[in-house]
């Protein structure tokens, strides 16, 4: 491997390790249930909520405009002319990648906020995601599942 391109294939890691993104929760992860409470449905009303979600493959798209600018730059000059112009051609080609590939884009999610009568007598509104294998309405009989950090509501079996 040529140093041009070792230079162009360093400096691209280094842009698409800056546009990385943290690992997102995972919604199928197993937790303890803390208790469960039986009570019926009083209201549904169905939200949409909009969020902005950072594209987890930016940095690889910046890292492949980053190397292919920089073999691109390689091409011209000789000696440390060359060296500059990879450097060059890597930064110009890793900035075009990542201003024409936007690294956020919007998700919308569909939310249903319930409002619950537990066998206890207290009221309690709960909002959670949408879905479509259970869809709830005004006196369906549900169990409240409370976890540590979030609470769910499921129909009772």
């Amino acid at each position: 491997m040529t140093r041009s391109i070792f230079v162009a294939i360093l400096m691209g890691l280094m842009l698409s390790l800056s546009a990385t993104s943290s690992m997102a929760y995972d919604r199928n992860q197993a937790v303890p249930v803390q208790k469960v409470e039986y009570g019926s449905i009083e209201s549904v009303r169905t939200v949409t909520k909009e969020e902005l979600v950072r594209d987890r493959n930016s940095g690889w798209k910046t890292f492949g405009g980053a190397l292919l600018g920089g073999i691109i730059g390689a091409q011209f000059g000789g000696g440390y002319g060359q060296d500059v112009a990879t450097v060059l051609g890597a930064i110009a080609g890793g900035s075009i990648a990542n201003r024409s590939n936007p690294s956020h884009y919007k998700v919308r999610h569909k939310l249903v906020e319930l409002m619950v009568k537990q066998d206890s007598g207290q009221s309690i509104m709960i909002m959670q995601d949408y879905d479509p294998g259970m869809v709830f309405k005004a006196g369906d009989e549900v169990r409240v599942v409370y976890l540590t950090g979030y609470v769910r509501v499921d129909k009772a079996m």
